[in-house]
C-alpha cells in the first residue's frame, strides 16, 4: 500500500530542510523525483544523490516567485515521464520580527513564498493532475496553521492561509481523483528555526512543551509524505496532518 514505484513525483522547495527529506523519503519507497529549487548548484547535487539511490530524476531549477519557472518545470517533467502523479509543496521562509513592527514588504515577501508559491504550483501541477483523473499534493503547512506564534505575524497568516488552500483545492478536486492534503511540522531543526533554536528562552520553553522530549528533524516528516503520496490514503481528503512530537496535545 505505500510503494511509490512508478510514480513521479516533483518537490518544490526540495533540496534542503524539510523538502529535502521528504524527496528522500518518496525515493526510498520507489519513485522518481524531481528536487526543484531556487539553487542551480543545490540540485545539480541533490540530483547526483538522488540518482546514486537508484531514481530518475532532472535538473531543474525553479522559483514559486516566477509562475513561468514553474510552468517549464512542471513542462519538463511530464515530457520527460509522461505524468505527474505527486507534488510537494515545500519553498518557504520566515523572519522574526514583533508584528507592530513588520514592514509591508516583509509580510508581503513571506506570503508570496509560502502561499501564493503554493498556490501557483497546485494550479500549475493540478491542471494535468485533473486531466489525467489521479494525483497527490501535499502541502506543507505549520502549527502556525492552527496558533498565531509569536514574531511571526505573516509566516501564521501564510501558513493558516496554506491549510485552508489545501481544504479549498480538495473540495473542488476530490471527486476527480486528486488527493489534497497537508503535513503540519512541528518545531523542526532547519535553517528556517536557526533564530528560534539560537533564543535561550524561546527554545527552553518550546523543548519543555513538546512531549517526545525533542525537537523534530525533516527525516521524522518522511513517513508521513510516503503515506499521504500512497494509496494507503486514498480516502484522505483536505486533511491537515500534524507531525509535532505531541506539541498540539499538550
Amino acid at each position: 500500500m505505500f510503494n511509490l514505484e512508478g510514480k513521479c513525483a516533483v518537490v518544490v522547495g526540495g533540496t534542503s530542510g524539510i523538502g529535502k527529506a521528504i524527496a528522500l523519503g518518496l525515493a526510498s519507497a520507489g519513485a522518481n523525483v524531481v528536487a526543484s529549487s531556487r539553487s542551480k548548484q543545490a540540485v545539480e547535487d541533490f540530483a547526483a544523490d538522488l540518482e546514486a539511490r537508484g531514481s530518475k530524476t532532472l535538473r531543474l531549477p525553479s522559483d514559486v516567485l516566477d509562475r513561468r519557472s514553474l510552468q517549464r518545470l512542471h513542462d519538463s517533467v511530464l515530457e520527460t515521464f509522461g505524468h505527474i502523479d505527486i507534488l510537494v509543496n515545500s519553498a518557504g521562509i520566515t523572519k522574526r520580527v514583533p508584528t507592530i513592527d513588520c514592514p509591508e514588504e516583509l509580510w508581503q515577501s513571506i506570503m508570496n513564498v509560502n502561499l501564493n508559491g503554493t498556490l501557483r504550483a497546485c494550479q500549475i501541477f493540478g491542471e494535468t493532475m485533473l486531466k489525467q483523473r489521479k494525483g497527490r499534493i501535499i502541502n506543507i503547512a505549520s502549527l502556525l496553521t492552527f496558533q498565531g506564534g509569536v514574531f511571526v505575524p505573516s509566516y501564521a497568516a501564510a501558513k493558516g492561509g496554506v491549510g485552508q488552500l489545501t481544504k479549498a483545492f480538495a473540495n473542488e478536486w476530490a471527486s476527480r481523483g486528486i488527493n489534497v492534503n497537508a503535513i503540519a511540522p512541528g518545531y523542526m531543526e532547519t535553517d528556517n528555526t536557526s533564530a528560534l533554536r539560537a533564543d535561550p528562552v524561546r527554545s527552553r520553553q518550546i523543548l519543555e512543551r513538546i512531549p517526545a522530549g525533542r525537537w523534530g528533524t525533516p527525516s521524522d516528516l518522511a513517513g508521513a509524505a510516503v503515506f499521504l503520496a500512497s494509496r494507503a490514503s486514498d480516502y484522505l481528503h483536505g486533511h491537515v496532518l500534524v507531525v509535532d512530537g505531541g506539541w498540539m496535545s499538550r
